[in-house]
């Protein structure tokens, strides 16, 4: 993950811009479901002893509830990939 991902992600996690709201809120939740369900989560990985208390991702480190709020993220492994509207959404063209 790129330094400019980590902070979108947790900057749509604090502070989320009230017009990204709904789309990033909808992606987490999409997301989350596919990380629930994948081996390489946190809480599924066998034998993964850890004393983090967040819910990660052992492929990549990255904290779940902000990887899955970076619309320019993609799943390290392929099981999601970057919203391609994000850039238009940015900019304000939506």
């Amino acid at each position: 993950m790129k330094l400019y991902e980590l902070y979108e992600g947790w900057k749509n996690h604090l502070l989320p811009e009230d017009r990204l709201v709904k789309i990033i809120n909808e992606t987490s939740k999409q997301r989350l479901k596919i990380c629930k369900g994948c081996p390489l989560h946190s809480t599924n990985k066998e034998g993964y002893v850890t004393i983090r208390l967040d819910e990660h991702c052992t492929e990549c480190g990255c904290t779940l509830i902000a990887k899955t709020k970076c619309l320019a993220c993609e799943c390290p492994v392929g099981e999601w990939k970057a919203i391609e509207e994000y850039k238009t959404i940015k900019n304000g063209e939506q």
